[in-house]
């Protein structure tokens, strides 16, 4: 026995949650099929020690997009909004940037900052404002897709002579040599190249890290929220939303295949042996989970199959969960900025130190941080007095040398809390309990191929018109009904909303024009 929907959509991640709302308000009769016990996909809240919790891989909010809000009326609570970051000097001296303003910086860098803010937002901006639709097709001659990218050049060309060229000479460029130029304090450089290479295998000398940078900046010019309760909050939000529209969500049913029958899909089976039919199978998978595991390679054209095995996406990126038994002591900052954003990047050069050795398979012993106390501003997440820090750690790559044994986790969480250390020499006494999640972590707890919370990098040849893979940057996959709503499509990663979105009005679009 079997039951058929107008869709079925595989994986409850924040994206497969929003088209599953959009198709459902539109009338469809939706599933969701979510392997955990519990929706959201990488952006979740979990317990991680008795009483302590934590969003587990996603922690801030940079980029859910206005029109996802708009469109399926959410309602998030923020326990913090505009965050702060501040730069951390061993020294106690730090640079604080939110918004244009940068201070603890000479008057010569703020005003620099301010200028470089400015075009960047403006860059970001013009990026942002395709985000929120399906890229056009590359090499054809139809009106919708010739139009887009006629509409691209214009939006291109408004920027006037002098900014266009320079958008066009900045976009593939690396952060390094625009910091370099521009700016004198170490801590902002640092800073500013921190921003361009989270959550990536790039380091600051890379190609394509200015628009990395300006990937972050294009969600809602880089302002920083954490919302309230953790990263739960919002996909619970979602989740609810969907459920209203009438969307059926179920948990701890992981989907082991998409059924192809005929050259087209027929459904999905799920571990436990149940079948679901629907014409419309819509993966918040990774892609290359979703055709080489869950479709399987022999349904999908050579060529096709061999774009998506070689696509990168190994991630580089560790999370550390602390718990607290109290505040540590950072000289230069008051009791009120542990509610801000704190990095550890001392300078570009720290930056660039720290991914070499992930260059060759191994971890940073210098990592660079970014670290967040949520349990500052929410006391819901630690017990009364206690503490919960999150922090990003790089560089941790997938395939390290010798694997991700315990005792490679060991030295590589010890590394990080040494750098912490030497900003809050009283952190190692102040923990009572610690969860190190490498990207190996990553992949087994959130079922993403390579622990990438991409997807795949965001680079010139893995974006936009080609990602993620060319001929297939419409959501649409080469197997009629198959479709992708997750990071490894157009626009990319980070809580954004808009990949769902995008997938959703392409699938209804589709259906109007036949």
């Amino acid at each position: 026995m079997t039951d058929k929907y107008d869709a079925i959509i595989v994986g409850g991640g924040h994206n497969g949650l929003v088209c599953a709302g959009l198709l459902a308000k539109s009338g469809k009769r939706v599933l969701v099929l979510e392997a955990n016990d519990q929706v959201g996909g990488a952006a979740v809240t979990r317990e991680f020690a008795d009483g302590y919790s934590v969003s587990a891989c996603a922690h801030l909010l940079y980029q859910l997009q206005p029109a996802v809000r708009k469109d399926l009326k959410l309602s998030v609570k923020l326990a913090s909004d505009d965050m702060t970051t501040i730069a951390l000097g061993d020294d106690g001296e730090h640079v604080r940037m939110v918004g244009n303003k940068a201070s603890g910086v000479s008057d010569a860098d703020a005003r620099s900052y301010r200028g470089f803010r400015k075009r960047m937002t403006r860059f970001a901006d013009l990026l942002g404002t395709y985000f929120n639709r399906p890229p056009p097709r590359l090499g054809t001659k139809d009106f919708k897709d010739v139009s887009v990218l006629a509409r691209l050049g214009l939006d291109i060309r408004r920027l006037g002579r002098g900014e266009m060229q320079e958008f066009l000479r900045l976009i593939g460029m690396n952060i390094h040599d625009e910091v370099v130029e521009r700016f004198e304090s170490p801590l902002l450089k640092g800073a500013i190249s921190l921003d361009a290479v989270l959550g990536t295998h790039l380091g600051p000398r890379s190609p394509n890290t200015i628009m990395t940078y300006l990937y972050r900046q294009a969600g809602n010019h880089g302002r920083i929220a954490a919302p309230k309760g953790g990263m739960s909050s919002v996909t619970e939000e979602l989740a609810h939303v969907a459920r209203t529209a009438g969307a059926t969500i179920r948990t701890g049913m992981a989907v082991t295949r998409i059924v192809v029958e005929n050259g087209r899909v027929a459904g999905v089976e799920t571990e436990a042996g149940e079948r679901f039919d629907s014409m419309i199978v819509i993966s918040n998978a990774d892609p290359k989970r979703t055709i080489m595991e869950l479709v399987g390679a022999r349904h999908v054209e050579t060529g096709f199959t061999h774009r998506v095995h070689h696509l990168r996406s190994r991630g580089n990126a560790a999370k550390l969960h602390l718990a607290l038994d109290g505040l540590p002591q950072i000289a230069g900052l008051s009791k009120k900025d542990f509610a801000e954003r704190l990095v550890i990047a001392p300078d570009e050069h720290y930056v660039e130190r720290a991914f070499n050795p992930a260059k060759y398979g191994a971890s940073s012993p210098e990592p660079v941080v970014e670290i967040t106390f949520p349990s500052f501003r929410d006391e819901t997440l630690a017990p009364t007095g206690k503490h919960v820090m999150s922090a990003i750690v790089q560089y941790a790559p997938y395939a390290l040398k010798g694997g991700w044994t315990d005792a490679a986790k060991g030295e590589f969480e010890a590394a990080t809390i040494r750098a912490i250390e030497r900003y809050a020499p009283d952190i190692v006494q102040r923990i009572t309990a610690s969860e190190l999640l490498t990207p190996a972590d990553i992949e087994r707890e959130f079922h993403i191929t390579g622990g990438h919370w991409h997807h795949g990098e965001l680079t010139l040849d893995q974006f936009m018109f080609v990602r993620p893979v060319a001929g297939a940057a419409q959501y649409q996959m080469p197997i009629e009904g198959l479709y992708l709503c997750g990071a490894g499509t157009h626009p990319g990663g980070g809580v954004s909303g808009a990949a769902g979105r995008n997938a959703a009005r392409a699938i209804l679009g589709r259906e109007k024009a036949a």
